[in-house]
């Protein structure tokens, strides 16, 4: 039996920033508004035609963190990509990734777990380690969300929120089993899956011949919902309970946690949480001020941060947390 290790992180963000006084120019919101709300001061979106895509976004990510994990690419032995914008319906991107990094055909995998993608990946990765079956395998989290939203009026109580990135992560065989993930721990409630959803195309609701046929332009059935006061009731009451539970899991307390990286869905819940837990400024970190919400992209980006901050050190305790779409929602503790 063996622990997994993260042993290179990296992410990638356009370079194009969006500010909320953008946003102003083309929506009927202000900074004010979406500051208090969110916290959010500005995010990066793709220009049409640039070649940023998701696979794309989540290579660069990807060639920063085999560097920085000192292996080759041909070192590893399987991919998880989670994402909710996949370049297309089908296939997902870890296929493209395995082709774009010149990988041989290792298995690819694709996780649509939304905000708690990364999470759902690291736990599948570590599994895999854990079990002896692979020794290093590449998880990314990557969107690219600012083709798919109404940028509107209409859309704002959503489309102000989100941006576009990706980050990345090796995990690694660890033979010394009080390092690195020391457990995950993964939830869903699917009776509130609709809460928070794009409906269409889909199978079970509206198809491409369905949105094609009716050529509605007041359709919203393929842009994002969010019931937004009810997203962020249930996700500041499963934040702690999965963080408690992957404490309890290890016989640690609030007061071991080194650096708390929760899911940059809003400042407003990352600052409940630690307030409740009773942690200061620098035992938590986040970045949503810089880049709005990347769902999948958010905690490998935010982790990728700290690590080159110095604020993620050896022997620390990192606690990753997230809660989405689904609803889904885990946690993973790791003795770094």
């Amino acid at each position: 039996m063996y622990n997994s290790k993260i042993i290179g992180l990296g992410y990638y963000v356009p370079e194009n920033i969006v500010t909320n006084d953008d946003l102003s120019k083309i929506m009927d919101t202000n900074d004010e508004w979406i500051q208090e709300r969110t916290g959010i001061k500005e995010r990066r979106h793709v220009i049409k035609g640039d070649g940023d895509t998701t696979t794309s976004m989540g290579v660069k990510a990807a060639k920063v963190a085999i560097e920085r994990a000192g292996i080759d690419k041909d070192d590893i032995d399987f991919i998880v990509f989670a994402t909710l914008s996949p370049d297309y319906y089908f296939p997902g991107p870890g296929v493209s990734v395995q082709r774009d990094l010149g990988i041989k055909t290792v298995g690819a995998l694709d996780v649509r777990n939304q905000c708690s993608g990364f999470v759902y990946g690291i736990s599948v990765a570590d599994q895999y380690i854990k079990s002896g079956m692979y020794k290093n395998v590449l998880v990314i989290g990557s969107e690219l969300h600012s083709h798919g939203l109404d940028m509107t009026t209409r859309g704002r109580g959503v489309s102000v929120i989100f941006g576009d990135g990706a980050g990345a992560a090796i995990l690694s065989r660890e033979e010394d089993t009080s390092k690195g993930i020391l457990s995950t721990h993964l939830h869903s409630e699917g009776q509130h899956a609709e809460e928070l959803s794009l409906l269409a195309p889909g199978m079970g609701n509206r198809w491409v011949t369905d949105i094609m046929a009716d050529n509605d332009p007041n359709d919203e059935s393929y842009f994002p919902y969010m019931n937004g006061q009810f997203v962020f009731k249930n996700a500041v009451v499963r934040f702690s309970e999965v963080i408690m539970e992957g404490l309890g899991a290890n016989n640690l307390q609030p007061t071991d946690i080194d650096m708390l990286v929760p899911h940059q869905a809003n400042l407003r819940i990352s600052q409940f949480i630690q307030k409740k837990f009773g942690l200061g400024d620098d035992q938590v970190f986040n970045n949503i001020m810089k880049y709005g919400n990347t769902t999948a992209a958010s905690i490998p980006i935010a982790l990728t941060e700290a690590w080159e901050q110095g604020k993620v050190k050896e022997g620390d305790l990192v606690v990753l947390a997230a809660f989405g779409s689904g609803f889904t929602w885990g946690s993973v503790i790791i003795k770094w």
